[in-house]
């Protein structure tokens, strides 16, 4: 998983802002809207994570795969708590390339058909948790591959999933309206080591200047791994809270909701 931000880097930091042509509505006339992501069902992610968007009143988004069983109760109660849970596979397979893991579990030893099964696994997880039909999936590693093949093009016929978020976008993505955006193929910046509070506000101060979004994404807060300093995630989340007039945020089901009923 750490691969995955060397590859996005060269992709161009992950711009992920919709500019001023989006003239996408936000509620309250909120000049951007800001989703946060996290992937992986880390266990900091429930130790700091959800307690710190809890004491601010806001919410992110969840992407689980390899959840631990002492935690399943740990998120039914993030659901509860109005958090949305999402799809990220059940044994998280990225390329062989990318870092260690069981050769059962690489991409490569999947086909579309067998990668699409599994996701619809998870899919009993989630709505055990949450009671949802669907959920919005993420791809492991930004990696859209099964056997060396795409498999977003049998997903979306499959009808299992609301949204596909990746980890890299193209100018087309930046420049469309969120309300036009393919939910096959929606952009996301990663935010890791060496992120700061300073570098995430940045981030929505782009999206605002174009109207957009700012979708982040997140691994390891205060723990695990592409760990961002739980100091830094805490001084953002304040910040956030303390600028709600100005930006809006919700999770990414709800941004692509709300942009989908208000072109």
């Amino acid at each position: 998983m750490r691969a995955i931000f060397g590859m996005a880097a060269l992709a161009g930091l992950f711009m992920a802002v919709c500019p001023a042509a989006a003239q996408t509505r936000w509620p309250n006339g909120a000049k951007a809207a800001v989703v946060l992501t996290y992937d992986d069902a880390l266990a900091s992610q429930l130790d700091h994570v959800v307690p710190e968007l809890d004491a601010a009143g806001l919410k992110g988004t969840f992407f689980l795969a390899n959840v631990h069983a002492e935690h399943v109760e740990r998120w039914r109660a993030v659901a509860k708590q109005g958090h949305e849970l999402a799809n990220h596979t059940i044994f998280h397979p990225c390329t062989k390339a990318s870092f260690p893991a069981d050769p059962r579990y690489v991409s490569e030893a999947y086909t579309s058909a067998s990668m699409i099964r599994e996701i619809a696994q998870q899919e009993v997880l989630l709505r055990s948790l949450d009671g949802k039909q669907r959920h919005g999936f993420a791809t492991p590693c930004g990696q859209s591959l099964a056997g060396g093949q795409d498999y977003l093009e049998d997903l979306r016929k499959a009808g299992i999933v609301t949204y596909v978020r990746g980890v890299v976008d193209t100018p087309a993505d930046a420049r469309a309206n969120v309300a036009q955006a393919d939910p096959m193929h929606i952009p996301s910046r990663g935010f890791g080591e060496g992120a700061t509070a300073a570098k995430m506000i940045a981030y929505v101060r782009e999206a605002e200047q174009g109207g957009g979004w700012a979708v982040f994404l997140f691994h390891g807060v205060g723990g695990d791994y592409l760990t961002v300093p739980d100091a830094e995630h805490r001084a953002f989340v304040r910040w956030l809270a303390e600028h709600r007039k100005d930006v809006w945020v919700t999770t990414l089901q709800g941004a692509l909701d709300w942009a989908k009923a208000h072109p």
